[in-house]
């Protein structure tokens, strides 16, 4: 019975929990659907203005909070961006930076490449060059080869072979220049033809016109005969008239050509003169003196065919032949190797001159040609034509003035030739001292070109070549071994040594080459250059005939030319002295001349060594030296002191 009631029991309690645990889950569902109810009714419950202000606000931050969440995005989108066009912006500078840098390593290729291009044609061209000089030279050394086998009559007949090819291409321009003017007159008179038969068709038409015009009957007959018989008339007078036109335009035709010949030809000698004027290179100098020679004869051959009067004719031949004469002595000169001399120089400048006043005169005269005075002055008649060619006549009598450079200058060998008596020395001889003399212009070529017999003196010749190409002449006594006369070329374009500073430079380089005891007695800026005349100096005499030229640029204040062969010939202890004091051949002196500088000098006077007293004279605002035989007082010499833009000088 016991055992029943605890089965019992615990079958109670059993049913107890789990009736416990159902009202517990039926009140925990019973307050979730209370709590539902309760937010549904919540919900449903109207609300309060509060209430609307917070969900609005929550809204409103809501919205705020969507809108910041959208601008961080947009920025970080922007950063991003901008992140990303730096990063492109650093990729497009490095490619520009490495795309210049194989520029300019493509650039300094091309450049290396050129560089070495302009060298290796620097080379070739060097190359050419020296082939070239080697060519010269072998062609020099034939050619001198030749004239030294060449006989008299050999060198003859090539000169008249050269000078008649020269005439013979001078001929054919000229002809060419006259066909071409013959072309032109023909067609302008072909033109006049024409012309002149067209008016008479128009005259013949009128004429048929009027034939046939009503009214006039007999009279129309009548008219028409005389009209005939005057046209018969006419025909006949207009074809003697057209022949003797003819004849006339043939004639003026040849005049004309003629005066053009003479233009072309003046100009022609203006060119060469001018350039021979400046020319200091022997075979430039042949050229030009052989072209004016040549030019000269068909001048004259021009003037010829000119129907000038006589006096007019002969005073314009006269200086043409002058002309041709004076380049045959030059032509001489030259062939024999002499470099012009000054006076030369100053003849050639004088023919310069009047041949540029002709030339001028006739190319105004040919410019301005009136074609009717051109017919008066073929006819023979007085006109402006007649008188143009008087004034030629008048220009080409101008003299030349006879010049000097220095006291004395021109005289050369005085009395006994003192370089006679020295010994002789070979062609190898004279070229290691050439190089001696002018060791200090860095010679890098020296080129024999044979001998000279000049002023009673054998001289070797030297062509040199310094190390910026200029060329540089060069002579050297064969007896004794003298530098006697050297030129170059140097451009002198500043004056930065003023002529006492030339003075002592000059002095110092006459020094090295041995020549002392002298003293500048004339200086003179030519240019740029400065001109110097030293003489020797003995017992307080100056030696007029040992006399030394010497040439200074005064841009690089250095010594480019010398002449001393008066000094080389003439030197030799002297004992000058004795005859009238100073003061007694003062006054000598003619009226008018006052004195600020005197000297005693032997001086040359008719090959002949002559003491005298040098005075340096003023006359109002002229300069004068006048030279007094120390022994009589009577004048010697006496030179005016000019001044131009080429330097002062005597005459």
């Amino acid at each position: 019975m016991e055992e029943n009631q605890t089965g019992k029991n615990v079958s109670s309690g059993a049913k107890k929990v789990e009736t416990i645990e159902k009202e517990n889950a039926a009140t925990a569902a019973n307050g979730g659907a209370k709590k539902r109810a309760a937010k549904t009714a919540e919900a449903v419950k109207p609300r309060t203005s509060r209430q609307k202000t917070a969900v609005k606000a929550e809204k409103k931050e809501k919205q705020a909070a969507e809108k910041r969440l959208e601008a961080a995005k947009a920025k970080a989108e922007k950063k991003e961006k901008k992140l990303l066009h730096k990063a492109e912006l650093k990729q497009k500078k490095i490619e520009k930076k490495a795309a210049l840098k194989e520029k300019k390593l493509e650039k300094k290729a091309q450049l290396k490449a050129k560089k070495e291009e302009r060298a290796q044609k620097k080379l070739e061209k060097k190359a050419a060059l020296k082939e070239k000089r080697v060519e010269r030279k072998a062609e020099r050394i034939a050619r001198r080869e030749m004239l030294k086998n060449e006989s008299k009559a050999d060198r003859r007949a090539r000169k008249e072979r050269e000078k008649k090819e020269k005439i013979a291409l001078k001929s054919r321009r000229r002809d060419a220049k006259e066909r071409a003017h013959e072309q032109r007159m023909k067609a302008r008179e072909a033109a006049h033809t024409r012309r002149a038969t067209e008016r008479r068709h128009k005259r013949e038409q009128k004429t048929e016109r009027k034939k046939h015009a009503p009214g006039f009957g007999g009279w129309l007959a009548a008219v028409i005969s005389l009209g005939v018989a005057c046209l018969a008339l006419a025909t006949v007078v207009t074809a003697g008239s057209f022949r003797l036109s003819d004849m006339t335009l043939e004639t003026a035709s040849g005049y004309r050509n003629a005066l053009y010949e003479m233009v072309s030809v003046s100009e022609e000698m203006d060119s060469n003169l001018s350039k021979l004027r400046v020319s200091s290179g022997a075979n430039e100098q042949r050229v030009l003196v052989t072209d004016l020679l040549v030019d000269s004869e068909l001048m004259e051959s021009a003037l010829e065919r000119i129907p000038v009067d006589p006096v007019t004719g002969t005073d314009i031949s006269a200086f043409v032949n002058k002309t041709g004469a004076y380049c045959r002595t030059l032509l001489s000169g030259l062939a024999k190797g002499r470099p012009l001399t000054e006076r030369e120089k100053n003849t050639v400048e004088y023919l310069y001159n009047v041949n540029a006043k002709l030339y001028g005169e006739l190319n105004e005269l040919a410019t301005h040609l009136d074609e009717g005075e051109f017919m008066d002055f073929i006819g023979g008649k007085e006109g402006e034509i007649s008188q143009k060619f008087g004034e030629m006549g008048q220009t080409s009598l101008q003299e030349p003035e006879e010049t000097v450079d220095a006291p004395f200058s021109k005289e050369g060998n005085v009395g006994e030739n003192r370089l006679a008596a020295q010994e002789e020395i070979s062609e190898q001889r004279a070229e290691e001292l050439v190089k001696e003399y002018l060791n200090g212009y860095h010679l890098s070529e020296t080129r024999f070109t044979g001998e000279t017999v000049a002023q009673q003196a054998t001289c070797y010749n030297f062509v040199l070549t310094d190390e910026s190409g200029n060329e540089i002449f060069a002579q050297i006594t064969k007896n004794g071994g003298n530098l006697a006369f050297f030129d170059t070329y140097e451009e002198c374009t500043e004056k930065n040594f003023d002529l006492d500073t030339c003075d002592s430079l000059a002095r110092e380089f006459l020094t090295e080459l041995g020549y002392d005891g002298v003293e500048a007695v004339w200086m003179s800026d030519a240019g740029m250059v400065a001109d110097l005349t030293y003489v020797a100096v003995q017992n307080g005499v100056r030696i007029y005939p040992d006399l030394i030229r010497v040439r200074v640029c005064e841009s690089k204040g250095r010594v480019v030319g010398l002449d001393a062969m008066g000094y080389l010939l003439n030197h030799t202890d002297r004992t000058p002295g004795g005859g009238m004091s100073r003061e007694e051949a003062q006054t000598k002196l003619a009226e008018g001349l006052v004195p600020y500088a005197a000297h005693l000098a032997l001086i040359p006077v008719d090959g002949e060594e002559v003491l005298a007293h040098e005075f340096a004279c003023t006359y109002g605002e002229e300069e004068y030296v006048v030279y007094l035989d120390a022994e009589t007082g009577e004048e010697v010499q006496v030179y005016r002191v000019r001044s131009s833009a080429r330097g002062n000088y005597l005459r």
